[in-house]
């Protein structure tokens, strides 16, 4: 258990631990300052809502925060819900101080806005076992929600680079499609395939690989926008789903990965304290959704690839539109004039 947490492996409270106290009535705050100090506890006193939040915001992640339900904006959930937007809750532990424990205040109790509820007068002996339970509690909760996070992580991502998996983009191709079809705005999506990748997994190895397609993902991620989404849809494939998006944007985002993604040599570590350059291509296929099912939008992006790989590597084909070969990339800036909208 970490040394800064409230209790020791014997349940004992650690003596310094920081106590933030919120309550406007001082008779309260004397007894309960006498009886967290007999425990070795450091107490701070506020006696307002708007103070209380601001004293939150730079108490310790194992500091506990003693709410009394009198204080105003605590009993009709004013304060409570202040104190869960500030993320407090992730960091502190919080006991409410009542009188009566409420139907309402068992709520959130199960809802983990607090993590205790303590009787107005409990004693010394009360509010050691409150305390450690709730500390001990509020623990075990915060490692459970690291693990609920990372697992979500490892369910929607993939492991090597991070990327959306496969599923999750379909997921949420069909949310920004619905939002097309709603807002009549734009998508479109850039597919694009690493040229030959199974000569430098015989080559270099499956871990030096892996390393090669993380640090594509970085690359792209680097040249994209907030909302775009980029996943992994096979081994060496990836898919960029580009908002508000037209179609000749798009075919200028797919060569932007051909200059700025694949331009530059990938380094990889031949021996201890030495690299190699790789040199990477990637054929690209830029398709629209047009309200279209991400179904549909799909397989129309595979067979545009399929039809890119055939003019050979480094190919960027738009669907319906003819092929925009590597030799013809350099008047792309000609062709698509709208390519500042993606600066």
């Amino acid at each position: 258990m970490h040394s800064n947490s409230l209790i020791t492996s014997g349940g004992h409270l650690h003596r310094g631990l920081a106590v933030l106290l919120a309550s406007a009535d001082p008779v309260l705050i004397s007894d309960l300052r006498g009886i967290l100090h007999s425990l070795g506890l450091r107490v701070e006193a506020v006696t307002d809502g708007k103070a209380a939040i601001g004293a939150m915001r730079t108490l310790d992640d194992a500091a506990v925060i003693l709410l009394d339900a009198q204080l105003d904006g605590a009993a009709n959930g004013e304060l409570l819900a202040a104190i869960h937007d500030s993320g407090v809750p992730k960091r502190c532990a919080i006991a409410l101080i009542a009188d009566r424990v409420s139907d309402e205040w068992i709520a959130r109790l199960r809802e983990g806005v607090i993590d205790d509820i303590v009787p107005r007068d409990a004693d010394a002996t009360s509010w050691s076992t409150h305390l450690s339970t709730m500390r001990r509690g509020h623990q075990l909760y915060c490692e459970l929600e690291q693990l609920r996070q990372i697992a979500s992580i490892d369910v929607q991502h993939d492991r090597v680079t991070g990327a959306f998996h496969r599923e999750t983009m379909l997921t949420l191709l069909f949310r920004e499609t619905d939002r097309v079809q709603r807002l009549h705005g734009s998508l479109s999506v850039v597919l694009f395939d690493i040229d030959d990748f199974g000569h430098w997994n015989k080559e270099l190895g499956r871990d030096a690989c892996d390393g090669l397609l993380r640090e594509v993902a970085e690359r792209t991620g680097r040249i994209l926008r907030s909302y775009d989404l980029l996943g992994r849809t096979g081994k060496d494939e990836f898919l960029l789903a580009l908002p508000g998006c037209s179609t000749i944007n798009a075919a200028m985002m797919a060569e932007r990965l051909r200059m700025e993604v694949f331009g530059d040599p990938f380094l990889v570590e031949d021996e201890p304290g030495e690299t190699i350059p790789v040199t990477l291509t990637a054929c690209c296929a830029v398709t629209s959704s047009r309200g279209r099912s991400p179904v549909v939008v799909l397989r129309e992006a595979e067979q545009t690839m399929a039809l890119a790989r055939r003019s050979g590597p480094s190919t960027i084909r738009c669907a319906h539109d003819s092929s925009l070969s590597g030799e013809s990339g350099a008047g792309l800036a000609m062709l698509f004039p709208e390519t500042e909208a993606l600066a």
